[in-house]
C-alpha cells in the first residue's frame, strides 16, 4: 500500500500565494456541494500550565473527490515551553476510496487559510483604496495576516502592536523586504484612528479594539479570541459596526466577541448581515458605503482547511 505523502510546514511556506489561496477559498465557499459537519470542540485541563488545552476535530468532504480532517490542539500556555500555541496535523483523503493521500502540517496550514479567509472577507468589506493597516498581536498569524491583506488591497504602511514590543520589532525586521513600509507602535490607541484596516489576532480575554477609537470607513478583522470568555473588541465596537462572520453556525457562539453581546442583548442574530457563504455566493453584498465601519469575526471553518489542503496538494 502506498504511504501517504508528507507535506511539511516548509513546503507550505514556500508554495503560498495568498491571492491564489484567497480565490480558491472564494470558490469553495460558493460551492454548495461541499459538506461540513459540526466540528468537535473539547476543552481539558492542563495542570502543568494551569490553562485549559482545546482539542479540535474538523472534518469536511467534497463528495466523490476529496475529504479531510484536521486534528489540532490549542495550548495557550505553550509559551512556557517556547512552543507555538497551535499543534496538529491535517489528514487529506481520497473521498472515493478513503485512501489517505497526505499528512500535512496543520499549524502552518491553519495560519495560511485563516489569513486568506480574512483577506477574502476584506475583499468584500474593506474599501478598495485601503492603504494603511494596524496589526494587533505578534503571534504566528500576524505575518500571514499582513501579507494576505496586502495581497488583496494596496497596503502601503503597516503598524504592529504587541504586549512584547521586542517581538513586534522582530516582525518588522522579518517583513522589511516586503512592498510596504512597516513599524512598531507603543500603543493601539496611538494609531488605530489613522488606519483603514485593523486586524487583531490575540488570545486576549479583555478588549483591545475600543469602539470609541474607530473612525468611519474602517474595516475591523477579528481573528483571535476563540473561546466564549475571550474578547478582542468591546460593546461600543459592536454598536458602531456592520457585523459579518466566517460562518453563522460557529461564529455565533464560539467567541466572546459575538457570544457576549448576544447574551446581553446588545446584538441579535438577525443583526448579523452575512457570512462568507452569503458573500461568496453573492446572496448578500458586502460593504455598502464608504463611511460604513465593517467588522469580520473569524473562528475558523473546516471548509477552509479542505480547500487549503487541496491547494497545497496541487503544488506537489
Amino acid at each position: 500500500m502506498q504511504q501517504p505523502l508528507q507535506i511539511s510546514s516548509e513546503f507550505i511556506e514556500k508554495h503560498t500565494d495568498f491571492l491564489e489561496l484567497t480565490r480558491a477559498l472564494q470558490e469553495g465557499f460558493a460551492n454548495k456541494k461541499m459538506l461540513v459537519p459540526k466540528r468537535h470542540h473539547h476543552d481539558f485541563p492542563n495542570p502543568i500550565t494551569q490553562k485549559d488545552t482545546t482539542l479540535l476535530l474538523m472534518p469536511a468532504w467534497n463528495p466523490g473527490n476529496e475529504a479531510g480532517v484536521k486534528v489540532v490542539t490549542v495550548n495557550p500556555g505553550n509559551d512556557k515551553f517556547d512552543l507555538p500555541s497551535i499543534q496538529g496535523s491535517y489528514l487529506y483523503l481520497d473521498a472515493k476510496t478513503g485512501v489517505l493521500k497526505a499528512i500535512m502540517d496543520a499549524k502552518n496550514l491553519t495560519a495560511k487559510r485563516t489569513a486568506a479567509a480574512s483577506a477574502l472577507a476584506s475583499s468584500f468589506l474593506s474599501r478598495e483604496n485601503t492603504e494603511t493597516m494596524l496589526m494587533i498581536g505578534t503571534g504566528a498569524l500576524s505575518v500571514n495576516l499582513i501579507r494576505a491583506h496586502a495581497a488583496v488591497r494596496p497596503i502601503k504602511k503597516v503598524f504592529i502592536w504587541g504586549r512584547n514590543q521586542a517581538k513586534a520589532e522582530v516582525l518588522c525586521q522579518e517583513l522589511s523586504q516586503d512592498s510596504f513600509e512597516i513599524c512598531s507602535v507603543s500603543s493601539v490607541a496611538a494609531c488605530i484612528g489613522d488606519v483603514d484596516l485593523v486586524s487583531c489576532a490575540t488570545l486576549s480575554e479583555t478588549p483591545l479594539v475600543l469602539g470609541e477609537d474607530l473612525v468611519h470607513g474602517q474595516h475591523i478583522d477579528l481573528v483571535g479570541a476563540y473561546k466564549p470568555n475571550m474578547r478582542e473588541s468591546d460593546d461600543e465596537t459592536i454598536r458602531r459596526t456592520s457585523v459579518f462572520l466566517d460562518t453563522r453556525e460557529s461564529g455565533l457562539k464560539e467567541s466572546g466577541d459575538i457570544a457576549i453581546p448576544l447574551k446581553h442583548g446588545l446584538l441579535k442574530e438577525s443583526d448579523i448581515i452575512a457570512d462568507l457563504f452569503d458573500l461568496c455566493s453573492e446572496a448578500v453584498p458586502g460593504r455598502t458605503s464608504e463611511n460604513e465601519i465593517t467588522l469580520f469575526k473569524s473562528v475558523g471553518h473546516a471548509l477552509e482547511d479542505l480547500i487549503a489542503a487541496s491547494y497545497y496538494y496541487s503544488k506537489l
